[in-house]
């Protein structure tokens, strides 16, 4: 057999193909400039999402305007093909209008997810296969392996940057096309270093924030305009039923929300702990009420070794992107649903996010699915 490459082809670098999904910002740019200092056919391609351009000055954004002016100005100063192709209509369908819907329900949606799942990990990389790519590299801090069974998702070397969160959801066909340059990197302090070691424009360039197609953050803005007549005012109410304040929208409040409910003397501060969009409800209670031990959860992506069915399996969970991973137990309920039992119960756990899987023991990620009931 021949000797593998870095990217662990058996084809020397100069004939493997790799297309690289550049965003526009310094961690897809550096995966690009690396990739091409090393020898390989390095194809950059953008993909345009939103806007057509129009979000040019926002700062905070990802995928329009500015961002593909910088990505093709690197593929440009580098010297290697590079192409933007227009996915806005697919965008809006398969992740913005899911969006709307999901807050309309009450749940608290993680488009980013979607977004790698439906666009980047699903179209994009049927168009790397067809110019013909060996594999397609992105700038995501997650690392893969190949292990006895084939490639396995493990979480970044740096834990600060780790993304494994919102890419449980590849699967494992996917996983043996797809390369992640940047996970074994210790900080993002060296990511950018590298950039500048390359000279490319975007070494400074500040990290997107919030999610792309909102940069100011203000959700529920968006879905007034996408759902008129969604945000209907309604009552605050405890857990026994009693109003208390009446709310300018459902869409404007999320599980475990404290602050801004216009609730005034209390003798304790009460939290989100149900949203009823029907009856256009917000209910409150007590911080213990935001407790949580068992998690249902759908859409189950398993990525672990053995039938995820075949009994009880020990795991840590990973509940919101911002939490570490703490001990439960994982027993599926069906081939994709499953029942997760939380060793020491969790607060605000809300329908709509994610739970991801990972193995009791050391960094591998063993899947997720999506948080339906809590």
């Amino acid at each position: 057999m021949s000797a593998l490459n870095s990217l662990g082809l058996p084809k020397p670098p100069a004939k493997t193909r790799v297309v690289v999904a550049m965003s526009g910002g310094v961690d897809s740019s550096v995966v690009a400039a690396q990739l091409h200092e090393q020898g390989y056919d390095v194809v950059g391609v953008t993909l345009q999402l939103y806007d057509h351009g129009a979000a040019l000055a926002r700062k905070g954004a990802c995928c329009a305007g500015r961002d593909i002016h910088d990505a093709r100005r690197v593929a440009e100063s580098l010297g290697f093909p590079h192409y933007v192709l227009d996915y806005e209509n697919t965008f809006r369908e398969a992740v913005i209008e899911e969006f709307a819907d999901a807050y309309l329900a009450g749940a608290t949606p993680v488009p980013c997810i979607r977004c790698n799942e439906r666009v980047k990990f699903r179209d994009l990389l049927e168009t790397a296969r067809d110019l013909e790519a060996d594999c397609m590299a992105t700038g995501h801090y997650i690392r893969r392996f190949d292990g006895p069974a084939g490639a396995e998702l493990h979480s970044a070397a740096d834990p600060t940057r780790d993304q494994s969160y919102f890419l449980f959801s590849t699967t494992r066909e996917q996983l043996e096309f797809l390369r992640f340059p940047l996970g074994g990197l210790a900080s993002k302090a060296e990511t950018r270093a590298l950039a500048a070691r390359y000279g490319l424009a975007v070494a400074d360039k500040p990290d997107s924030q919030d999610i792309c197609f909102v940069p100011d953050g203000n959700y529920a803005a968006l879905i007034e305009k996408l759902r008129p007549g969604a945000a209907e005012p309604g009552e605050i109410v405890d857990t026994a039923g009693r109003v208390l304040a009446r709310h300018r929208g459902v869409i404007h409040y999320t599980i475990g929300q404290r602050r801004g409910l216009g609730i005034g003397g209390l003798t304790e501060p009460l939290y989100v702990v149900r949203l009823d969009p029907e009856t256009r409800q917000v209910i409150v209670g007590p911080k213990a009420d935001l407790a949580t031990r068992i998690i249902r959860v759908e859409q189950v992506n398993w990525l672990g070794d053995g039938d995820f069915q075949a009994g009880e399996h020990e795991v840590r969970v990973r509940v919101r992107s911002t939490r570490p991973p703490r001990p439960a137990l994982l027993r599926a309920t069906a081939p994709t649903r499953a029942e997760v039992e939380l060793i020491d119960p969790e607060e605000g756990v809300s329908p709509g996010q994610a739970c991801v899987f990972y193995a009791r023991e050391g960094t591998r990620v063993l899947g997720g699915g999506w948080i339906v009931k809590a």
